[in-house]
């Protein structure tokens, strides 16, 4: 029953004036974690989730300038990645104020749902990387690896 209930896909395009990026998080069950130049997966077995972030800059991003797996707990990722979600859902809602190339799809983050240590991880840090890339701020507070 729970996999019907969640069988959800989010796709979230961001779209700079020079590159594609986007995350998408997707009902899967037991893909293999992968890495190339420009595309970033990580899946969650147990839960059957994954998060697949394609952008050119975002895998060197993450490998020179985010804080090791670890560093945050679960729950700070967790709140982070709900008021990202929030702010960045407002910004989906008026395309006359922010930029609709950069804010093209809502993120349909559940808090209610446990996604895993690295789903979070890795939503997280692309936030992190689209505020600093895009200077942007989602949140009351200059954003920081």
């Amino acid at each position: 029953m729970k996999n019907i209930l969640f069988i959800f896909t989010i796709l979230l395009l961001i779209i700079s004036c020079t590159s594609n990026k986007s995350i998408v998080l997707d009902h899967k069950k037991e893909q293999p974690i992968a890495k190339n130049s420009d595309t970033i997966r990580i899946a969650n077995d147990s839960l059957e989730y994954e998060v697949i972030i394609i952008d050119a800059g975002f895998s060197s991003w993450l490998a020179s300038h985010s804080q090791p797996r670890g560093y945050y707990s679960l729950s700070y990722l967790e709140g982070r990645n709900q008021i990202y979600a929030i702010e960045w859902n407002n910004r989906v809602m008026q395309p006359q104020r922010y930029n609709p190339n950069l804010y093209e799809m809502q993120i349909n983050y559940d808090s209610n749902i446990h996604y895993g240590y690295e789903v979070n991880y890795l939503i997280y840090n692309y936030m992190i990387y689209f505020q600093i890339t895009n200077k942007q701020q989602l949140a009351g507070f200059v954003p920081r690896p």
